[in-house]
């Protein structure tokens, strides 16, 4: 199914749930709440009128008693509508935040389980570019304008429903005398207003409709190139040392030109909406006056009810062009919605073609027995293409198993037992217990104290200090033990050597009982890794240790080989 295919059934469908989610007694009364005060601002609005004609009489009349009496109104009205607006702000900005709140884990939840955000980027088709902003940006967007133009149709409705009655109860009845016959037409000014504002509307949504489509792809490039940006930031340290600025330079504005020319496309859809709306504003302002006035003329109206009417007129033209006036925030909302449904509908695809139902996929499933056991297991690349024979084999808790062959074919094996790489054949089972640590070449140190890095992915409080301490200890880092509290960015500060050292030291902390070691040593010597494994021997004699590595003299540490 196509994302534009009722694609506000589908957002429905998936951010709806939060009226009726946990917390729903609270957002449900802040709903209603938010109504209330919605009909409050209506009723302001058509109180307004009311005075407005109420002083212009007294003008006209030249009443002194009468302004004054309108000033003291004017004053209540005044201190209504503030305490109406502060209201409605606080409780929408509230709903709000608790909606945008609520889709965001929802949505990360989806990205962030078993490994979805890496299997993400394996995908070959579908929209789901630069997750990272569809989250944090579009989301924003989703909820923010559902919420904006909730409320502004709402209100249009309300006014629509108040100003018909009023402004047919002060158009009264013109007779038009067509020379032949003679029309009699009630509450006229409804219908001028009414043809107005449907033929401005339908103008208005023809000129503005590749606002939509323009938008959509200047999000999608201002993504692009935070995410270019951002990739700079994290790769700074290499690039300064290979004197990569100039291309990096070149390549970012490169991607900003791409901004640009999305620029240029909002800039051309937004000029004819620029071109309509500016004409459609001047007109409505004259419109009222020039088709009320001649009953004024007459002396059929006073001028308060001359001004009541062009009022009421205004406002029931606003309510009916909500779609125009509405257009460019209707175009943002739907392109931030599409962006995140087609994340999820990505995630959604994901997940189906990656379930055991399907015979082209590897299926891990959990075992009572603590072994890890292959069954006529294949590795594959994405092109279902086979990379490795077919494994069939048994490895027994406290086994040290060296994996030999393509150092990459081995990595996406890793990948398949932790349940990352499911493009293959087979059934791989796993311990039931869980306790599966896996050792990159590059481990991940979050932003932060160096305790909690080291502690990652687990919390700080499940471990004594002194055991971390007298793990850097161990590895070798012993500088870094009146560190633990400094907060640095530990990945572009600490070298490759130093980074592989700290994943040693969680090991050590996490205490596992089976450890996967994908390259995690290669810049240490060859006697600096067998001096690790023999560490990790020691320390944890009970443990499985599966080993990828190219250093011949870490063959001696292994009771076993396991060619793939």
């Amino acid at each position: 199914m196509r994302i534009r295919d009722g694609f506000l059934i589908q957002f429905i469908k998936l951010a709806g749930p939060f009226w009726n989610s946990g917390n729903k007694l609270v957002i449900r009364m802040d709903t209603v709440f938010l109504i209330i005060l919605t009909v409050f601002q209506m009723g302001i609005a058509v109180v307004i009128t009311e005075w407005n004609a109420a002083l212009f009489d007294d003008l006209e009349q030249r009443s002194m008693t009468g302004l004054i009496t309108q000033i003291g109104l004017l004053v209540l009205i005044f201190i209504a509508n503030i305490a109406i607006t502060t209201l409605h702000l606080i409780v929408k900005r509230r709903l709000l935040i608790g909606w945008r709140l609520w889709l965001t884990e929802k949505v990360i939840s989806k990205w962030m389980h078993s490994g979805r955000h890496y299997q993400l980027t394996f995908m070959s088709k579908g929209d789901y570019d630069n997750p990272d902003g569809r989250i944090a940006e579009d989301i924003r967007i989703a909820t923010e304008e559902a919420i904006a133009l909730g409320h502004s149709l709402f209100y249009s409705l309300l006014l629509l429903g108040s100003f018909t009655e009023i402004l047919w109860r002060l158009s009264g009845t013109v007779v038009v005398d067509l020379g032949f016959f003679t029309l009699t037409v009630a509450g006229y000014l409804v219908w001028i207003s009414i043809i107005y504002a449907v033929c401005a509307s339908i103008l208005g949504w023809w000129m503005g409709k590749s606002l939509t489509a323009a938008t959509n792809v200047r999000q999608s490039q201002e993504a692009n190139y935070r995410r270019g940006l951002i990739k700079v930031q994290e790769n700074s340290q290499a690039i300064a040392l290979i004197q990569g600025e100039d291309n990096e330079q070149a390549r970012i504005l490169g991607s900003f030109q791409t901004i640009i020319a999305a620029y240029r496309q909002q800039t051309a859809a937004w000029k004819q909406i620029q071109m309509f709306t500016t004409g459609y504003s001047v007109t409505s302002m004259a419109l009222p006056i020039l088709v009320a006035a001649p009953r004024y003329i007459a002396g059929a109206i006073t001028l308060g009810t001359l001004m009541q009417s062009v009022q009421a007129f205004q406002q029931m033209v606003s309510a009916l062009s909500w779609p125009v006036n509405s257009m460019a925030e209707i175009a943002n909302w739907r392109a931030s919605v599409e962006r995140v449904l087609g994340l999820v509908k990505a995630l959604d695809e994901l997940e189906h073609d990656i379930s055991c139902h399907n015979s082209h996929q590897i299926c891990v499933e959990k075992s009572k027995k603590s072994i890890l056991k292959f069954d006529d297991v294949t590795i594959a690349n994405l092109g279902v293409d086979n990379i490795s024979a077919t494994i069939n084999t048994e490895i027994k808790a406290g086994e040290r198993v060296l994996i030999s062959g393509k150092v990459g074919t081995g990595a996406k094996l890793f990948e398949a037992i932790a349940g990352l790489w499911p493009w293959g054949f087979g059934h791989i089972q796993v311990p039931a217990d869980g306790s599966l640590f896996f050792m990159p070449p590059r481990p991940y140190l979050p932003t932060g104290p160096l305790y909690a890095a080291i502690c990652y992915p687990k919390a700080t409080s499940l471990f004594e200090r002194s055991d971390v301490e007298n793990a850097l200890r161990q590895v070798g880092l012993k500088e870094f033990v009146k560190q633990l509290d400094r907060v640095a960015s530990w990945e572009q500060i600490l070298s490759r050597e130093q980074r592989q050292r700290l994943g040693l030291a969680r090991v050590l902390l996490h205490r596992p009982k089976w450890i996967f070691i994908e390259e995690a040593m290669d810049s240490l010597s060859s006697d600096g890794e067998a001096q690790m494994l023999e560490l990790l021997g020691n320390e944890l004699p009970d443990a499985a240790i599966l080993n990828i590595t190219n250093q011949p003299s870490a063959e001696a540490f292994h009771q076993r080989k396991l060619k793939i």
